[in-house]
């Protein structure tokens, strides 16, 4: 008798958490390239009346990747999802983690993800609506090999810089960095620049410490300049308007990259963020 209270008792438990807690899976896009960052913010909302914690567990968040189109999906590794915290009721918080290291997603086609939460407490599981995305192709239009050091005199490791533009929901073109080992077997990063016009021929320069920098139409008196590291992280991203002359890059005698002509135009988007002009400063502390 006491063995079948507990059973009802692990039952109902199991039957109500769905409906008192709730997972949400929120995409900022539905288009990735192969091997680009696929961030998803996990949300999680408690109705159930009382005080719950999460992640105690190691596995207390777990993610599942599918293809729609029916070829196998390898996982790597989980997720990892660390950090402990409660959530009173009527509250929400996110978890952020980024799938694309954890999962091999480097074929073109449509997916599909959907979270799993372990509620210790209540010996239940809170699954998700999934949530579907596509990868697919861009087209290259620039690449160049390039050597990082490695240090103690020894040959530099040679890498290779493309970009590539993708017809994002196919209304905007994008164009983005991607950074591979030379042989292109392993892709370092794959990062998101901008969006740009049709007919912009994007300008490339690799300065002399291996850094790339980018320079092409975003607008139609509007061009957008960016540097980016060897690792494939944008470093810097700057906004230049076209009035009496049109902005283009210069390399120097010393191999230094610099954007002449234009007028610089600061904008939220910044990499650094820059304050923008009518701002006005925090004051400053005796």
């Amino acid at each position: 008798m006491k063995t079948f209270l507990v059973s009802v008792l692990a039952l109902l438990a199991f039957f109500r958490a769905p409906a008192q807690v709730s997972v949400e899976l929120v995409l900022d896009q539905d288009q990735f390239l192969p091997s680009e960052s696929v961030p998803v913010a996990v949300k999680i909302t408690n109705r159930s009346g009382e005080r719950v914690h999460f992640g105690a567990d190691p596995n207390w968040l777990t993610f599942s990747v599918e293809s729609v189109d029916g070829f196998v999906i390898v996982k790597n590794a989980e997720v990892p999802v660390a950090g402990e915290f409660d959530l009173e009721s009527s509250q929400m918080g996110t978890k952020y983690v980024d799938l694309q290291p954890y999962f091999a997603m480097s074929r073109s086609g449509r997916y599909r993800v959907t979270a799993t939460l372990r509620l210790r407490d209540w010996t239940a599981l809170v699954t998700s609506p999934a949530k579907e995305f596509d990868v697919i192709n861009g087209a290259r239009l620039w690449e160049q090999e390039f050597g990082v050091p490695t240090g103690a005199n020894g040959a530099p490791e040679m890498r290779k810089y493309a970009l590539e533009e993708a017809n994002y929901l196919r209304s905007q073109l994008r164009l983005y960095a991607r950074v591979s080992d030379a042989a292109e077997s392993r892709v370092i990063k794959v990062s998101a620049i901008g969006p740009m016009v049709s007919f912009s021929q994007p300008e490339a320069q690799v300065d002399r410490t291996s850094y790339l920098h980018v320079l092409y139409q975003s607008g139609a008196q509007m061009f957008t300049y960016a540097r980016i590291a060897p690792d494939g992280e944008v470093v810097q991203r700057e906004t230049y308007d076209y009035f009496t002359a049109r902005p283009r890059l210069v390399v120097n005698d010393n191999g230094e990259v610099t954007v002449v002509g234009g007028v610089r135009r600061m904008k939220p988007g910044d990499l650094p963020v820059a304050p923008l002009p009518n701002k006005t400063p925090a004051p400053a502390k005796p």
